[in-house]
């Protein structure tokens, strides 16, 4: 005979703030129009059967049964079901969380089938859960919402990024985006107010209430993630990553990144690559 034991901190934290808003169930049979819309809070958007199309922003992306969309906040959205089965689908609305992807996109398209993790399991969970609110649903609820929001972490891959107790507007979550999309450019506060419709003032303000620091910082921060990743995964010469991240020149390259990184960019190149022969 054997044993085996566990030990559990006592002092565990929640793996999340995520506080649940809504849930509701839908099946999609064209008795309504399907208009784009946002939210202020992160939306998980599960397929139980059919397939059909989701709209974000200005694009279409297909989708069928066990297929979950995570859409961030402020994002413009909507589902269209073609054929039949028709559209069937959960979605939660999660407030006190954002995903923040690899690949800086604002939503995700995970295909559910096959995974390890059942997500539906948890989804229809919750929902019974909240139909028959016996003793103690809300705790039950809330463990429940927690152990769901570590399994998208897993199969994600993905860091979770803390939204703030006030949401950013739909203007500043589209600027974010738009120096997420476009670092490498010439871009300005004067084009950012353009692109915005807001006083340059103003929306340097209401970014900076939001995300904690300006939106021309944001942008020299993004530049130096990319310059960074180009640095260790890339045998590119410094001048060149200086233009490929949207840096004017390579002294001003190095000037900030110096700033961000207390280091030069030449420096922190040798200090990966020793790290990389150990």
């Amino acid at each position: 005979m054997s044993t085996r034991s566990i030990r559990f901190s006592s002092q565990q934290q929640a793996a999340t703030d995520a506080v649940l808003l809504s849930a509701s169930s839908s099946r999609y049979e064209g008795d309504w129009p399907s208009i784009r819309h946002s939210h202020a809070f992160t939306e998980l958007f599960y397929v139980q059967d059919g397939q059909g199309d989701f709209l974000i922003e200005d694009e279409y992306y297909p989708i069928a049964k066990d297929d979950l969309v995570i859409i961030n906040p402020q994002i413009l959205h909507t589902e269209l079901s073609k054929g039949q089965p028709p559209l069937n689908y959960l979605t939660l609305g999660i407030d006190g969380v954002g995903f923040s992807f690899r690949d800086h996109q604002d939503f995700q398209i995970l295909n559910c089938r096959g995974r390890d993790a059942n997500l539906l399991f948890y989804f229809q969970t919750l929902f019974r859960e909240l139909d028959k609110k016996e003793e103690g649903y809300d705790i039950i609820c809330r463990h429940m919402l927690e152990i769901l929001m570590l399994q998208l972490r897993r199969i994600t891959d993905s860091a979770f990024e803390l939204m703030p107790s006030q949401h950013p507007s739909r203007e500043c979550a589209s600027v974010k985006r738009y120096l997420d999309s476009n670092y490498s450019e010439n871009i300005t506060l004067d084009l950012l107010a353009e692109l915005s419709h807001l006083n340059k003032y103003y929306l340097s303000h209401e970014f900076t209430k939001y995300y904690g620091i300006s939106p021309i910082n944001y942008l020299n921060r993004k530049r130096i993630e990319v310059c960074k990743d180009l640095l260790e995964n890339s045998d590119y010469d410094i001048s060149d990553i200086a233009h490929l991240t949207g840096f004017s020149s390579q002294s001003y390259l190095s000037q900030s990144f110096r700033k961000y990184c207390q280091m030069t960019a030449g420096n922190y190149r040798k200090l990966v690559k020793k790290r990389q022969k150990i």
